[in-house]
């Protein structure tokens, strides 16, 4: 049986794969998914805009610094800017469970969602 959250994962799935093109960690896409709840189904929290810089310091302080667990340096930054390159600065539509999965990726900090 599919639930609104496996179609949402199958979106994430394929926004991986078409923008990013590698083969996702489907759980880890699925943990991120449903640690952001109701948020992938609002049309405006679903989606992150990386040219508000408000946007991405809340990106950096609610996932970076207190999901993570990782400290407030320049590393946030240069980490961002790494994934938002890597996930295509001129894609319009970045899903927030995607950036997330990639900065998890980048940071190392899968077992955050194990």
């Amino acid at each position: 049986m599919s639930t609104k959250t496996d179609e949402r994962v199958g979106k994430y799935i394929q926004d991986v794969k078409d923008k990013v093109g590698e083969e996702p960690d489907v759980n880890l896409l699925r943990n991120i998914t449903e640690y952001l709840g109701p948020v992938v189904f609002r049309d405006d929290a679903e989606t992150v805009s990386s040219t508000d810089q408000a946007e991405m310091d809340t990106v950096k302080n609610n996932f970076l610094v207190k999901k993570l667990g990782l400290p407030d340096d320049e590393k946030l930054d240069v980490g961002l800017n790494a994934m938002l390159e890597k996930y295509g600065k001129s894609n319009r539509n970045k899903y927030r469970v995607t950036l997330y999965y990639l900065l998890t990726q980048y940071f190392k900090k899968e077992s955050v969602f194990a």
